[in-house]
């Protein structure tokens, strides 16, 4: 039994740290943003439970796809090639079976949640688990990665409130962009590799110092759309806080690397988006229950 348990943990353990699963808090607050906001304050816990669940599931199930899918591609990349799959750490039939238990807890939490929720979460997984191809045919992965974390709103409302209001999708179009700007600079480290495997990125298509203009030009939206998003919600002092703090954020993350240097690349792209998920979230709470205290 316990030579059976032991290794079995062991390859969980090595799942987790190659899936990253505490980068869930990229999207997780935007998601946390949307229940609050759907719920007029804290929901029930359940269901707020279960949309952590859902939540956590559906990326462990999307990073995990992707490293099987990608693992002949991370083996031929030197920055890559160190990753579980080809590194021998773990077997592609090991990680597969993670992913569909991941798909299949996913699945779970939607029913538990509303029925439509459920009637959803099948075209969830198509989009979450479809990323892990564009790379081959498009350019614009980027925007489908963008898309798959910009879903997490707008299905926690629906989670909330079984039905979309269609405020919440500016947030997911927000999200959208903010994640494929900052994706498109992280895919700069891989442009070299890239041009030679016939993968496609913006970097790869229209070059390194244009790829940056292109996440700059993102962002600048992401923006535009925080401030519709502020006024379609009626945002108050600390909502209107949260979307300054989120520019100047991103005008930070920008300054940390350059078309001829990203070095400091990890740091914008890991540390510096979940710092400004989480104090976006933070200010947005903080507006709703200063509101509620008027």
């Amino acid at each position: 039994m316990g030579s059976t348990i032991f290794p079995l943990w062991g390859k969980t353990r090595i799942t987790l740290e190659m899936i990253k699963w505490e980068h869930s808090i990229f999207a997780l607050p935007f998601a946390l943003t949307a229940t609050i906001l759907a719920a007029g304050g804290v929901p029930r816990l359940r269901i707020l439970g279960w949309i952590l669940v859902a939540m956590i599931s559906a990326r462990s199930c999307a990073m995990a796809f992707n490293r099987w899918a990608d693992a002949d591609i991370d083996a031929a990349n030197p920055r890559t090639r160190t990753r579980a799959i080809p590194a021998g750490h773990l077997s592609r039939a090991f990680v597969l079976g993670f992913t569909l238990a991941c798909a299949a807890i996913f699945i779970a939490a939607s029913a538990a949640l509303n029925r439509l929720t459920l009637l959803l979460s099948p075209l969830v997984l198509i989009v979450l688990l479809s990323y892990s191809y564009m790379k081959r045919f498009t350019r614009w992965s980027h925007l489908v990665l963008g898309l798959a974390l910009g879903m997490a709103p707008s299905a926690a409302w629906i989670a909330v409130r079984g039905s979309l209001d269609p405020r919440i999708l500016v947030l997911t179009v927000t999200v959208m962009l903010w994640v494929g700007g900052f994706d498109v600079l992280y895919a700069c480290q891989d442009y070299d590799h890239d041009c030679r495997s016939g993968l496609h990125s913006l970097p790869q298509a229209i070059g390194i110092p244009n790829a940056f203009l292109a996440a700059r030009l993102m962002h600048t939206l992401v923006l535009a759309l925080l401030v519709w998003f502020g006024v379609l919600f009626h945002f108050h002092l600390a909502g209107w806080a949260g979307v300054v703090a989120v520019g100047l954020l991103l005008a930070y993350e920008h300054s940390l690397v350059s078309p001829s240097d990203l070095r400091r690349l990890n740091a914008a792209f890991f540390t510096m988006n979940g710092i400004i998920a989480i104090i976006f979230f933070t200010f947005v709470a903080a507006d709703l229950w200063l509101r509620s205290r008027a």
